[in-house]
């Protein structure tokens, strides 16, 4: 697949990196009162530093050459709270591909109804504001309500409409791209936006600067922040920001990360941010997308907390969505008339005639002359395939896979040929042999694709949107609770690392906030509830766990996110240890096949 140099370089950074005694370009922040933020900010800057970014509270410097113990030892001042490494931060986006054509009528991406949000009215009037914090909006793309879109210029990155790489328009755009017969349609169409340009090209952002950005979000009056970003290593000062913006009623969501690995990344990492992790369009999960555990410490201080690891997953494999226009390249495809989804590999430009089927193309054909090739892969490479259709007179040429799956391809760097060439889908294999003509197209666009957990963010953010403004008596973090106890229930039963609680669907969370209220399925008495009790008897361990008010004829029960069984409701059920056994247990209980679950009980022995 062809990779866009901004990608390329994005998917070179690895998250989750272990954090080392010098911070990554010696930049630190400077916790300080703003009473004496100017005596210190003088005494950094005699030592040597650079000021980087002034904030409420806290100032960011470079201090060339210093680990952090030295740059501690320079600001030795009663008026400093706490010096930390400004971790870095990295834009999600995995890898772009390039399909379809959006420009000529409105598409809705896959992932809208996945979500079902397209089940869901959006409420344009209840107030709803999500801020982004990205790499900007470019304001050359139409589709967009750019009268309910604002931003802040800022002195490092410029201004806010104007993209800084394709990122954010992409990210911006699966939240609240307009429904407006052109392009493509988010999942809040035409909500609220204001954004904070964090990154440029160089794909670069600090903690810092997330912690400057969530005060101008609040500042701008949004409810919702959406930051399609992350790295390695905590920072207080950017997580003191995110959870003073919950507790005051907002909502923050970030992405897991693309590594593909168990690696906590931040700010997803934050209890107060909800962490989104990515499925593709089959409800499966995403190779790249990372799976933190949700426990923390060791042996008997090992605690589960659900926040700290992913809570929902959305589509972010291949996702289309709007870009900076004319950035994109994409590739459009018909046969006998009908649409069928392609991915470009090489040569803008379009040809339009009869079919003529190759096989695998492995020798000059004459019988292809003047028409639209169709080929099979495998034997020989793409390029060549390419060039011989085009030695025999070929238009075009359509590459089918010879796996489930869309072809994504390239004719590599060495590419002669100069007719266009896509990959195709091996389920439309059937259509494409047998229709009498086709039409092929590559051509720059203001669409393309995207895969990445930055594209399952901005999706759960749009959801949270959608949802919300039809409750927007909800709170931030029951509109979370929502979306988690609604979710699909994917991967292994019950909660579990990879997917959390399931794919985020708006239709459910509406329909769960309709039944329930903002409050949740606990919130009155009669609820469904689970009891555990405690025993040491006769060398057992044992707790005895009782349901009441379940709706389901069975339940099942959990412990620490692993399902031991499925009973009849208002039942007991003892679970036993050894006598050497130990630990911190969390159990719920669970209605039978859905995500309605009791509160969690602690039992530790």
């Amino acid at each position: 697949m062809k990779i866009s140099k901004l990608a390329s370089a994005i998917a070179m950074l690895t998250l989750g990196v272990t954090s080392a005694s010098q911070a990554e370009d010696q930049r630190y922040v400077i916790q300080v009162d703003n009473q004496h933020k100017g005596l210190v900010k003088a005494l950094a800057i005699k030592s040597g530093a650079e000021i980087n970014l002034d904030g409420n509270g806290f100032f960011a410097a470079s201090f060339p050459e210093q680990d952090l113990a030295q740059v501690k030892g320079l600001l030795n001042n009663p008026h400093v709270k706490l010096v930390e490494e400004d971790q870095r931060r990295t834009l999600q986006a995995l890898y772009q591909d390039d399909a379809g054509d959006p420009m000529v009528t409105q598409l809705t991406p896959y992932a809208v109804y996945q979500s079902q949000a397209d089940q869901v009215n959006f409420v344009a009037g209840a107030g709803m504001k999500v801020c982004v914090i990205d790499s900007g909006l470019d304001r050359t793309n139409p589709d967009f309500n750019w009268g309910a879109i604002t931003g802040d210029y800022d002195p490092g990155t410029g201004e806010w409409d104007v993209n800084g790489g394709p990122h954010g328009t992409h990210v911006a755009g699966t939240i609240g791209a307009a429904d407006n017969e052109i392009g493509v349609v988010g999942m809040a169409p035409g909500v609220e936006m204001h954004i904070i340009k964090v990154f440029t090209a160089s794909g670069w952002a600090y903690s810092s600067d997330l912690a400057h950005a969530t005060d101008l979000c609040s500042q701008a009056g949004a409810n919702i922040i959406s930051m399609s970003l992350g790295g390695g290593g905590a920072n207080s000062i950017e997580s003191n920001a995110f959870e003073a913006f919950t507790q005051a009623g907002g909502l923050v969501v970030a992405a897991a990360g693309n590594d593909g690995n168990n690696v906590r990344s931040y700010p997803a990492g934050y209890p107060s941010v909800m962490m989104v992790g990515a499925n593709d369009a089959d409800n499966k999960i995403a190779s790249f997308s990372q799976f933190p555990s949700c426990s923390s410490g060791r042996g008997k201080r090992a605690t589960l907390d659900e926040n700290i690891c992913v809570e929902v997953t959305a589509g972010g494999v291949q996702t289309l969505s709007t870009y900076p226009a004319g950035m994109s390249t994409m590739a459009s495809m018909s046969a006998d008339g009908t649409y069928y989804e392609s991915a470009a590999m090489e040569n803008a430009g379009s040809a339009s005639g009869n079919t003529y089927f190759m096989g695998t193309a492995e020798a000059i054909d004459t019988g292809a002359q003047g028409h639209v090739c169709v080929i099979d892969r495998g034997n020989i490479s793409f390029h060549d395939k390419v060039a011989n259709c085009e030695a025999s007179g070929g238009l075009g040429a359509i590459i089918i896979n010879n796996v489930d799956g869309m072809l994504y391809g390239t004719l590599g760097d060495a590419n002669t040929t100069q007719i266009p060439a896509v990959g195709a889908d091996l389920a439309d294999r059937a259509a494409i042999i047998g229709a009498t003509n086709a039409t092929i197209a590559i051509d720059q666009s203001d669409y393309g694709y995207m895969s990445g957990t930055s594209m399952a963010t901005p999706a759960v953010s749009g959801v949270a949107a959608l949802v919300w403004s039809n409750y927007p008596e909800c709170t931030g973090s029951e509109i979370r609770d929502a979306l988690k106890a609604s979710a699909q229930d994917q991967g292994a039963p019950g909660h579990d690392d990879y997917f959390g609680y399931g794919i985020v669907n708006a239709k459910a969370a509406y329909d769960y906030l309709q039944l329930h209220g903002c409050q949740g399925g606990d919130s009155s008495p009669g609820t469904f509830s689970l009891a555990a009790e405690y025993q040491f008897a006769r060398g057992k361990h044992t707790v005895t766990l009782t349901t009441t008010a379940a709706s389901t004829a069975k339940v099942d029960l959990y412990r620490n996110e692993q399902k031991i069984a499925t009973v009849a409701a208002d039942t007991h059920y003892i679970d036993s240890f050894g006598r050497k056994s130990s630990g911190s247990f969390v159990y719920k209980a669970c209605e039978e096949g859905s995500q309605i679950c009791t509160q969690t009980q602690t039992i530790s022995f």
